[in-house]
């Protein structure tokens, strides 16, 4: 391992490399790097023509960093990512949008197995998660401009099933970001919330014959790191970058001047009883409505969007410690990052932290029994689009592998959007201020979610709304519960693109949740609170 500057080590990243970036949102992003590596191409004008492999895509809500540092013309040749961002990196966007470069999206859970499958000196990757979806190659290939016409994605059949192949995309540099090295390159992680594929980067570059560049906060004598919370063992480290500056996370969250956060970091536990309940409104009667899906020894994923706060409704009821929330970034346990007003990717009080591989399989390999997840549009058939909306990319993180297994899916999100604004008032809903635009369409502009796959594989699907809740049928979303006070021929029907099917008995939603004070879910997972309280 040597030590070097920021300049001296991007340096190394020679033209047509394919470089791959660790960290998501606020999260491991090697900021100190990025920047460096931006300014040497605007002096130099390289590294050029390279292939951008990005699973998660890091970067400040500011617009600025991050991805930003490659959004110069000349410097891409293609991008590959799961995640994408109007609010953190405008400029790559502006660039693809532009056809500036070939650029594809694919799920999170395939991009951390490709670089297992670089890492482990294999072919490819067989999965049929996304098969049916914008992702297949039959369909888009996750082509995002006209330029895009190689999909690192095909369709194969065998043994009579169905799979994408995903081939093995051999990574040049792996850009990775940890808390401490030592002097033998070993990068341990004890003030980071989560390792983001950590590990898979640096083994995808280092057996593919690549190198690896890391950014730290600290160096450390040889041999003196704690081993259980060294993530990167240094055989597999080329190259090191100290940033003393470092902070735990990129300006997003609530104080942008912390260093760190141990309740993040699973240092300290945070007092529960400091968190503030959920305030009052359609978020508030969306999750509580899902809430009543829940199970005992649930284990759970929750996505982007609203579900993220659903942990803080489970510990309003008092049954928080019965199930078990997830999310895709690693983490078991404990209440997602806004819990606090910031992003999910970190956990309050998580009670384990895996490696995304780990994570990706056990989702894969069908460890969920239920998730709730956001919603961008919705349609006739029941397909969902969480992933582009017009010039809008937002890309599907690990969604599809969310989705592809779990046999319970909850998606969470309002009727409409843009200005709505519900008060509850006597136990009844009035719609206060109608939202502009309706998330119920007659044909979604990109299929994340395939609604028919769904039901081939008995798959339970809701979609639950601040006034209602929809069941996925044979042929597409019926209409099962109405909210009290609300009205389907005036609060429903008009806001929904497609015409309306009924159940043959629609039910109003459960009185208990336009109630003050908690529903009294302890009570269905075999008591354990404080009736006296309840």
């Amino acid at each position: 391992m040597k030590l070097l500057s920021a300049d001296e080590a991007v340096a190394r990243i020679p033209d047509g490399a394919t470089v791959a970036v660790h960290g998501t949102g606020p999260v491991l992003e090697p900021d100190l790097l990025l920047a460096a590596l931006g300014r040497r191409f605007l002096a130099e004008g390289h590294p050029r023509d390279l292939t951008l492999f990005t699973p998660m895509c890091p970067g400040s809500g500011r617009g600025e960093g991050g991805m930003n540092h490659f959004a110069h013309p000349g410097m891409l040749r293609r991008v590959i990512g799961a995640s994408f961002s109007k609010a953190r990196h405008p400029r790559l966007l502006d660039l693809i949008r532009q056809g500036a470069f070939e650029c594809y999206m694919i799920g999170m859970g395939a991009a951390v197995q490709m670089l297992t499958a670089a890492g482990t000196g294999k072919p490819g990757v067989f999965t049929q998660v996304g098969l049916g979806t914008c992702f297949d190659p039959r369909r888009e290939g996750g082509a995002m401009n006209e330029r895009s016409r190689n999909p690192p994605v095909r369709y194969e059949v065998r043994d009579g099933r169905e799979y994408l192949y995903y081939p093995t995309v051999p990574i040049d540099v792996a850009i990775i970001r940890g808390t401490t090295a030592d002097e033998n390159g070993y990068i341990s992680f004890e003030e980071e919330t989560n390792t983001l594929a950590g590990p898979e980067l640096a083994l995808a570059a280092h057996n593919s014959g690549g190198i690896v560049i890391a950014q730290v906060k600290r160096l450390a004598r040889a041999n003196s790191l704690d081993p259980r919370f060294v993530r990167i063992p240094g055989p597999l480290v080329d190259f090191v970058t100290v940033h003393p500056r470092q902070t735990q996370l990129s300006p997003t969250m609530a104080d942008p001047t912390a260093g760190w956060n141990p309740f993040f970091a699973g240092a300290l536990k945070h007092p529960l009883t400091e968190l503030a309940p959920m305030p009052t409104g359609a978020e508030q009667i969306i999750l509580r409505r899902a809430a009543l899906e829940l199970r005992s020894g649930d284990v759970i994923n929750l996505g982007a969007g609203a579900a993220t706060k659903l942990p803080l409704v489970a510990l309003q009821e008092r049954i928080n410690e019965r199930v078990v929330f997830t999310n895709e970034h690693g983490v078991f346990g404990g209440m997602m990052g806004t819990a606090l007003g910031g992003s999910f990717v970190p956990a309050l009080n998580a009670d384990a932290i895996m490696d995304s591989a780990f994570q990706f399989n056990f989702y894969e390999g069908g460890g969920l029994d239920i998730t709730f997840l956001g919603v961008g549009q919705v349609d006739a058939k029941g397909d969902l689009n969480v992933s582009r909306f017009g010039e809008e990319i937002n890309g599907p993180g690990g969604f599809n592998t969310i989705t592809d297994r779990t046999p319970r899916i909850v998606f969470c999100g309002t009727l409409t959007t843009g200005g709505l604004k519900v008060r509850i008032e006597d136990g009844r809903v009035a719609i206060a201020s109608e939202g502009q635009f309706s998330k119920y369409v007659p044909q979604v502009e990109q299929v994340t979610f395939n609604a028919a796959r769904a039901l081939q594989k008995g798959q339970q699907v809701l979609y639950v709304t601040e006034r209602c809740v929809f069941v996925l049928g044979p042929d597409g979303p019926v209409l099962t519960e109405v909210a009290p006070g609300i009205e389907i021929d005036h609060d429903i029907r008009p806001h929904v693109g497609f015409d309306l099917v009924l159940a043959a008995q629609v039910k109003t939603m459960d009185e208990r949740i336009f109630a003050p004070g908690p529903m009294g879910l302890w009570r269905s997972f075999g008591g354990g609170g404080d009736a006296a309280n309840d």
